[in-house]
């Protein structure tokens, strides 16, 4: 890491855990400010990082010529205008998830950022992992045959307190519940690995809190592939799992005991079936080579792409991708249909999926 880039990190929540993995690429990083409306909380982050200072103001950040990068880990609500702003003052941005609030407004972004020469990179952390980079491994090589079918469980634990935090639980602010918040990680690697899904049959509800959005699901999904998957959702387990299993005609992977907030990381199973043997399977890993995994191995790799080394590590075609699979699970609840991908141009639920939320 030859070149250093400085960051501003605006929101000191989930902001902390991005200045943390700034720090493990330290080489090629420097995180300059954390702006937070609580300055306690955005000095507490601060002072984790050698040399930064604090902000209040948003504008006063886009002022500044030293920021290379807008890291944006604002409520949902606050993401469009704060992705336009930092486009419009020459800076590229890193934004956590859900990028904005509809179809429509992902190719708003497109066209701005297109207009000024910047990238915009979604988050989505949990693509690096070397677990799930093993089983895109061994697809690649070809031993694993098509896919036959998957099962995704998003069981995590969400009590009262959790949305003693004002934005969260709200379809004004969050913008959706478990889909956009918590399940949307585990379809992103299902899409990342097996490819496009071609239908969605859904059912959300909200069955946990008294909220506005849900936290629960059971989503069925052909994928263009001809595999089928099921996703199970809830906030209410008691213990939290996310757990993934594909079927493949010539070998299962899943991701047995991995933390659930690191699914595509930790020790995964991959056993050989039928006609294919372990030791092929073995031998298509023999020199497979671990990089940094989650937040750390995701800026790891947006630092190649900023050096101009390297692909950007996600897209705003990734974001569309999905927030279109999101669209479809919530139309389709709200209907009670069969949705088809992807979305034609006219579809309704494009404009916002706000109106489909029950």
């Amino acid at each position: 890491m030859n070149q250093r880039f400085r960051v501003a990190v605006i929101g000191a929540g989930i902001g902390a855990a991005h200045v943390e993995a700034y720090l493990a690429n330290a080489a090629g990083y420097e995180v300059a400010v954390v702006c937070d409306l609580d300055e306690a909380r955005a000095a507490a982050v601060a002072a984790t990082t050698p040399g930064a200072e604090t902000a209040a103001s948003y504008d006063s950040v886009l002022a500044r010529r030293d920021i290379d990068l807008v890291d944006i880990c604002l409520p949902p609500y606050l993401h469009l205008q704060a992705i336009e702003a930092a486009l419009a003052a020459g800076k590229h941005v890193l934004c956590e998830k859900p990028l904005v609030g509809s179809l429509v407004q992902v190719e708003q972004v497109m066209r701005a950022a297109e207009q000024a020469g910047r990238a915009v990179v979604p988050v989505y952390q949990y693509r690096y992992g070397n677990g799930i980079a093993r089983l895109r491994r061994l697809i690649g090589s070809g031993v694993t045959g098509r896919p036959l079918v998957a099962s995704l469980e998003t069981h995590w634990n969400r009590l009262p307190a959790y949305y003693d935090v004002p934005w969260r639980g709200r379809k004004a602010t969050e913008l959706g519940g478990a889909m956009l918040a918590h399940a949307i990680h585990a379809h992103d690697l299902l899409t990342f690995t097996l490819g496009p899904v071609r239908r969605v049959f859904a059912k959300v509800a909200t069955r946990v809190n008294d909220v506005e959005t849900e936290d629960c699901a059971a989503i069925c999904l052909e994928m263009a592939s001809g595999g089928v998957v099921t996703s199970s959702v809830t906030l209410g387990a008691a213990e939290e799992l996310t757990k993934l299993r594909f079927c493949f005609a010539d070998l299962t992977a899943e991701n047995p005991g991995v933390p659930p907030y690191r699914p595509g990381e930790g020790a995964w199973r991959f056993v050989a079936r039928g006609s294919r043997t372990q030791e092929e399977i073995d031998a298509a890993l023999r020199e497979f080579v671990s990089r940094q995994e989650s937040f750390a191995g995701l800026f790891e790799a947006l630092h190649e792409a900023l050096s101009g080394t390297g692909p950007w590590p996600l897209t705003l075609q990734d974001a569309y991708q999905s927030l279109e699979l999101a669209s479809a699970i919530y139309y389709g609840s709200a209907t009670n249909t069969v949705v088809g991908l992807p979305l034609q141009r006219d579809h309704p639920v494009r404009n916002g999926w706000a109106a489909f939320l029950g």
